[in-house]
């Protein structure tokens, strides 16, 4: 995996993930694509006010929106929090004329809510829609975005998102710790090391 360094300073120019943007899109239109996509998870489609983004995320972006995923996991797991994972679940809104489709997303607790109250995106490649302004609408309560390194989380306050310190869906959760170990050389070495640093805080 790439090292912490070049992930802040990498350049997320158009390279790695590949968009197609159509204009003029009805709603209509955007339901069939869904259909024909079917219940895959790639490429993923995005809808934003007659605006259909058709996007193929690259390796990368697949690894990394994997790796928080499990770091997540671990972190829930070790302070005993009930989870379900919803990977890149359609959320769309007709009425809002916007849809969207997570990188991961996640329930806490039991219940099953009708949106996630976290959502995930990695930003590998610049030049896609804003999600921020479809999952506003959608009703998400709190979204972390990762780009260059690091991982910004954003809470639902009215209509509008606030860039936040931390996390209020997992508090306590040091999403700057998260993000160092996503250099590790394999997804397993990452959950090790980041299992073990959570154990030996807990033992003080």
């Amino acid at each position: 995996m790439t090292s912490l360094g070049e992930l802040r300073d990498r350049d997320d120019g158009p390279v790695g993930d590949q968009f197609v943007h159509l204009y003029g899109v009805s709603w209509d239109d955007y339901e069939r694509v869904l259909q024909i996509r079917g219940d895959r998870s790639a490429p993923r489609i995005a809808y934003l006010e007659g605006t259909l983004e058709i996007m193929s995320p690259s390796r990368d972006h697949e690894g990394l929106e994997s790796w928080i995923g499990c770091l997540v996991e671990v972190y829930c797991l070790h302070h005993g929090i009930e989870f379900q994972t919803y990977g890149s679940w359609t959320l769309k809104e007709r009425k809002e004329e916007r849809g969207v489709e997570p990188d991961e997303c996640y329930v806490f607790g039991t219940a099953v809510p009708d949106r996630p109250h976290l959502a995930i995106e990695v930003i590998w490649t610049s030049g896609g829609i804003d999600k921020l302004k479809i999952y506003r609408k959608l009703g998400v309560g709190e979204v972390w975005v990762w780009r260059r390194g690091a991982i910004k989380v954003y809470l639902l306050r009215g209509d509008a998102y606030q860039e936040a310190d931390g996390s209020e869906a997992l508090a306590g959760i040091d999403l700057e710790l998260l993000a160092s170990f996503l250099d590790r050389p394999t997804t397993s070495q990452a959950i090790r090391d980041y299992r073990a640093v959570l154990e030996a805080a807990a033992r003080g």
